[in-house]
C-alpha cells in the first residue's frame, strides 16, 4: 500500500519534499550567517518552530497540487496530458516563486535587519523603481537569485514524475487522498487551539530577526500581505482600552487645554512663540540620514556642511524617527500623526481628503503650498495625499529642465535644490507666505551619484563606500542650496527645517532598537539659533514647533509638542514593523503582538538600552503607550484627526 500510495501520489510527494528541503535549508543558512545574534539555547527553538511554520506553509502550498495530481488520477486518458502539464507548470512556478523569495532575504536582511515583510510587497509595487534600483545596486544579487530560480523551475519541469494510474487501485485513492487531506488541513491550522497557527505562537525573543529566522520568508511576506488586507487595528496586537481613557490619556499628554471638540477630540490651539508677520516655512526632508553619519552627533563625520548647519542653528541632539519608511517620516514631519502598526496615512484611503496636513492649515492662512521631489512624485501615493490635503502645487523630476544626473530614484540632489531655489524665488515675488516640501532621493540604495562630486576622508571608508558617498554628496548638495538660500530675497523671511526621515538601516537584538532610530534635525532662521538642544525630540514635534516659529495660532489635532516651550516629560515614539516603543525621558515600553510588553532603560548619550522589569511606574508608563498606539488606529478610523470646518 506504501509503495502504491508513493506512485500514485509521486509528484505531490516529490513537491512537498523540496519545499521542505529548501526551508530548512535556508533557514539553517540564515542561522549560522547570523549565530552571533542567536544564544545557545535558542538555537532548537528556532528550528522546532521553524518546522511547525514550514509545514503550515507547506500543506497550504501543496493543496492546489494535491487536486491536480488528484484530477489527474480520476480522469480519461484524453486530459492527462492538458493536467501533467498544468501540474509541472504549478510546481515550477511555485518553487521558482519560493526559491527567488528566499535568495532575496540575506539582502532584505542586511537593509531591513528582518525576513521580507510588508515593506518587501510595498517595494514590489513599484517595478520601475525596483528593477532600475536592482540593475544599478543590487545586479549579482538578483542575478544569482534569478538563476537559481530559473535552476529550480527547470529541474522541476524536468524531473517531476507523472503519477502511475491502476484503475483497480481507486478505492485506496480514495482513502488515500482523504488521508492527506486531513493531514493537511491539520498542519495547515498548525494547532489543536481556539486559533489557528500565528507568529506570536512561535515568537520567543525580543529580538526581531531571531523571531523573523523562525519563519520562512514565503510565509512572512503571505502573512505580512494578509494583515495589509484587513489592516489590522493597535488594539488587535497590544491588547484593549477603554475609548474614554484613550481620549483622556492623549488629551492630557499635550499639555494644553482641550477645545471640547467631541468630534476631534486633541483639538487644541498652541500660542505661537512668534507674534510679527508670518514667515515662510520650507521644510527639506533628507533621505535615509542617520545620526550614525553626522559628525554633530557624534556620528561618522560624512555631514561637514549640515554639522557647520548645527553650529548656526538650532540643532536638536536627540531627535528619533516615528518609523523606518519615507512616508512614515512625511506623515510625521506634515501631519504630526501618530505612527501605528498599518500602513502610513500617506498610503490609506480614509486619509486621502480632509486629514490634517499643516499645508492644508496654512493654505487657510493665506499661505502658498509646494511639494518638491527629484523622483516620481506618485511613488508611495505621494502625490494623491499631498494634493487632497492642502498641497496646491507638485513640483517632480518631470518638471525639472535638463538635468544633469539621473538615477533610479529621480533627479539628483543638485538638481533638485537648483530647481528648488527657482521655485521659492518665483514664491517669494507673490507677495504671499509660502510653505514648500523639498524631499531629496540621493541618498537612497542603489546610491547613485554624479561622478567625482565628493571623495571620502579615511574616517569613511569601509565596506559601504557608494553608502558613504552618497551620503556626503547629498551633504555638498545640501550645503550648496542653503548658502545659494542665504543671498536670496526669500531667506530672510522664511524658517527652515533640515531633517532626515528615517535611519538608512534599523537593526538591533531588542524588540525596538531605539538608537537606529536616532536623525539629525536643525531649525535654521529662528531666535533659537546657535542653540545646541538635548531634549529627547520626537518627529511629531516638528510640524508644531514650525507652527509656533511662522506665528500661526490655529486649533490643530496634532499631539506633538511646540519645542519653544519646555514640558514636564519628555518622550519619543517609534513604530518598528508590529512593534510599537513609546519611550519617555530614560524609560520605555515596547508592544508587541501576542506578548507582553518589555520595558527598557534608555540611555541617550550612551545609545544603551538595558532591560528593566516591571514596575508599577512602569505599568503607568504602559497606559501611556498603549492609549498612544491605540489613538493612531482610532483616530484614522474615525476621522478624528482633521480640522474643523472653516466658519
Amino acid at each position: 500500500m506504501l509503495k502504491l500510495y508513493i506512485r500514485q501520489f509521486a509528484p505531490f510527494i516529490l513537491f512537498v519534499t523540496t519545499l521542505a528541503v529548501i526551508f530548512v535549508a535556508t533557514r539553517l543558512g540564515l542561522m549560522l550567517w547570523q549565530h552571533e545574534r542567536l544564544e545557545v539555547g535558542q538555537w532548537g527553538l528556532v528550528l522546532l518552530g521553524g518546522v511547525r511554520i514550514d509545514l503550515s506553509s507547506i500543506a497550504y502550498i501543496a493543496l492546489p497540487l494535491l487536486i491536480i495530481n488528484v484530477v489527474y488520477l480520476m480522469a480519461p486518458r484524453k486530459l492527462k496530458y492538458v493536467l501533467f502539464i498544468l501540474l509541472k507548470a504549478y510546481a515550477a512556478l511555485t518553487i521558482a516563486t519560493i526559491v527567488l523569495v528566499e535568495a532575496a532575504t540575506p539582502a532584505f536582511i542586511l537593509q531591513y535587519d528582518v525576513r521580507p515583510n510588508r515593506l518587501f510587497i510595498e517595494y514590489v509595487q513599484y517595478p520601475k523603481e525596483v528593477l532600475s534600483m536592482l540593475a544599478n545596486g543590487h545586479f549579482l544579487a538578483a542575478a544569482i537569485s534569478l538563476i537559481l530560480a530559473l535552476i529550480f523551475a527547470i529541474a522541476t519541469i524536468r524531473y517531476i514524475p507523472r503519477p502511475y494510474c491502476q484503475h483497480q487501485s481507486r478505492r485506496f485513492s480514495v482513502f488515500a487522498v482523504l488521508v492527506t487531506v486531513v493531514t493537511l488541513a491539520v498542519l495547515a491550522r498548525g494547532t489543536f487551539a481556539h486559533r489557528p497557527l500565528n507568529p506570536a505562537l512561535v515568537y520567543f525573543s525580543q529580538d526581531a530577526l531571531v523571531n523573523s529566522l523562525i519563519l520562512n520568508s514565503s510565509y512572512s511576506v503571505v502573512f505580512a500581505a494578509k494583515n495589509m488586507a484587513s489592516e489590522r487595528s493597535a488594539q488587535t496586537l497590544y491588547g484593549a482600552m477603554a475609548e474614554e481613557q484613550v481620549v483622556k490619556i492623549m488629551k492630557s499628554s499635550t499639555f494644553r487645554s482641550s477645545m471640547g471638540d467631541e468630534h476631534i477630540p486633541t483639538l487644541t490651539v498652541n500660542a505661537p512663540y512668534h507674534q510679527g508677520q508670518s514667515k515662510n516655512v520650507v521644510i527639506i526632508l533628507e533621505e535615509s540620514l542617520g545620526a550614525r553619519f553626522v559628525g554633530a552627533l557624534g556620528g561618522k563625520g560624512l555631514t561637514p556642511q549640515l554639522d557647520n548647519l548645527y553650529a548656526q542653528g538650532w540643532g536638536f541632539h536627540s531627535l528619533y524617527a516615528t518609523g523606518t519608511r519615507s512616508v512614515r517620516g512625511i506623515e510625521a514631519v506634515i501631519s504630526g500623526f501618530l505612527p501605528s502598526p498599518s500602513r502610513s496615512v500617506v498610503k490609506l484611503s480614509k486619509s486621502q481628503k480632509q486629514f490634517f496636513t499643516i499645508a492644508q492649515l496654512l493654505a487657510r492662512h493665506g499661505y502658498m503650498t509646494q511639494f518638491i521631489y527629484g523622483g516620481e512624485s506618485h511613488f508611495d501615493n505621494m502625490k494623491s495625499f499631498f494634493l487632497g490635503n492642502g498641497f496646491q502645487d507638485i513640483v517632480d523630476m518631470n518638471d525639472i529642465a535638463e538635468p544633469q544626473f539621473t538615477s533610479s530614484w529621480g533627479v539628483s540632489d543638485e538638481d533638485l535644490f537648483i530647481q528648488a531655489d527657482k521655485e521659492l524665488s518665483y514664491l517669494a515675488q507673490q507677495q504671499r507666505p509660502f510653505f514648500s516640501l523639498i524631499f531629496t532621493s540621493s541618498n537612497h540604495d542603489p546610491f547613485d551619484i554624479p561622478e567625482n562630486k565628493v571623495v571620502l576622508d579615511a574616517v569613511g571608508t569601509n565596506e559601504h563606500v557608494k553608502r558613504d558617498l552618497a551620503i556626503k554628496y547629498a551633504d555638498m548638495a545640501l550645503g550648496q542650496f542653503i548658502e545659494r538660500a542665504k543671498h536670496s530675497e526669500y531667506w530672510q523671511d522664511t524658517v527652515f527645517l533640515i531633517v532626515a526621515d528615517h535611519d538608512v538601516r534599523v537593526y538591533g537584538r531588542e524588540p525596538v532598537p531605539i538608537k537606529s532610530f536616532h536623525i539629525p534635525g536643525v531649525i535654521l532662521n529662528s531666535p533659537f539659533d546657535g542653540i545646541q538642544d538635548d531634549r529627547l525630540v520626537s518627529q511629531i514635534d516638528l510640524p508644531v514647533t514650525l507652527l509656533s516659529l511662522a506665528g500661526i495660532e490655529a486649533a490643530t489635532p496634532m499631539t506633538g509638542f511646540d519645542l519653544t516651550k519646555h514640558y514636564p516629560v519628555e518622550r519619543a515614539l517609534m513604530q518598528y514593523y508590529d512593534n510599537f516603543a513609546y519611550l519617555e525621558n530614560d524609560k520605555a515600553v515596547v508592544l508587541m503582538p501576542g506578548q507582553r510588553a518589555s520595558y527598557w532603560s534608555y540611555n541617550k548619550a550612551s545609545k544603551t538600552q538595558t532591560s528593566l522589569s516591571t514596575g508599577n511606574k512602569l505599568v503607568t508608563l504602559k497606559n501611556k503607550a498603549l492609549a498612544h498606539a491605540l489613538y493612531s488606529t482610532m483616530a484614522y478610523q474615525k476621522r478624528l484627526y482633521q480640522l474643523p470646518q472653516p466658519k
